[in-house]
């Protein structure tokens, strides 16, 4: 039996009410799909989904967020896909539902990644589990203490320098630990910056990722060389993954806050 839903883009998806061969082409959603107790069902994933550790290990690479395999996926025969409107190009979304109905999501705030768990639940029977790993996710941010931090930029990229900008999940999150992003107005939701961007921004804080780009100690004098007065921090970017990975991030957001940041109050 299939049902007729709307996904977050708002497209018509014919779903089969009961699903038992998922493939994820997001990581995020990957992840959660095992925190919901739904290893049996998935079928596929891509490169990057990494987590659970070990345990994801054992589902068929399927390709990349970016280039999938078709043939690959149509021999896994799938009744759902799983996909994410950032991480995810329309291009491979309308190949893919040649296949099987594809469910896009969209996560650009916080309150983003609770609908995309519990839709994830609703879409495979596991809304008790849905609601309860919501209710940790919630349990873990809620123990962020927001402070005024200045300003700061999250850097994804080098050559070109790219740093996130508004309607991301990473700038809720740079709003909830207290910090103003100069780079969120951009058109751009990952805008390329120079280096005179970054210095005419008069940054407290600057955040290098640990992917997609692997910044690395290496890397700090760089930016130093031209943000003499700035604060530079190397971040693991997996804590600022959404979906299940909010249970942990928590605690590691609140040791970055933790951090003193006193003396941005007088630049």
């Amino acid at each position: 039996m299939t049902h007729l839903i709307t996904d977050h883009l708002g497209r018509k998806v014919n779903i089969t009410a009961s699903p038992k061969r998922i493939i994820s082409i997001c990581p995020a959603i990957t992840e959660t799909l095992f925190a919901l107790g739904l290893e049996k069902e998935i079928v596929g994933r891509t490169k990057y989904c990494i987590f659970p550790k070990i345990i994801v290990e054992n589902v068929p690479i399927v390709g990349g967020t970016k280039e999938v395999n078709i043939e690959k996926i149509r021999n896994l025969k799938p009744d759902l896909i799983l996909a994410e409107k950032e991480e995810n190009t329309e291009d491979i979304v309308h190949a893919l539902e040649k296949i099987a109905p594809v469910f896009v999501m969209e996560v650009q705030k916080i309150e983003d990644s609770y609908r995309l768990i519990q839709t994830l639940g609703e879409l495979t029977n596991q809304e008790l589990a849905a609601d309860n790993l919501i209710a940790s996710c919630k349990a873990s941010f809620n123990s962020l203490v927001r402070k005024q931090n200045g300003k700061a930029a999250y850097v994804i990229w080098r050559k070109p320098y790219m740093v996130v900008g508004g309607t991301t999940y990473i700038n809720d999150i740079l709003h909830t630990l207290g910090f103003h992003n100069p780079f969120e107005k951009n058109d751009s939701r990952y805008p390329a910056v120079t280096i005179e961007d970054l210095a005419a921004a008069n940054l407290d804080v600057l955040l290098l990722a640990s992917e997609p780009f692997p910044f690395q100690e290496k890397h700090v004098p760089e930016f130093q060389s031209f943000l003499p007065n700035t604060k530079i921090l190397l971040v693991d970017g997996e804590m600022f993954w959404y979906g299940a990975k909010m249970i942990e991030a928590g605690a590691y957001l609140e040791k970055l806050l933790s951090m003193d940041f006193s003396d941005l109050s007088s630049k």
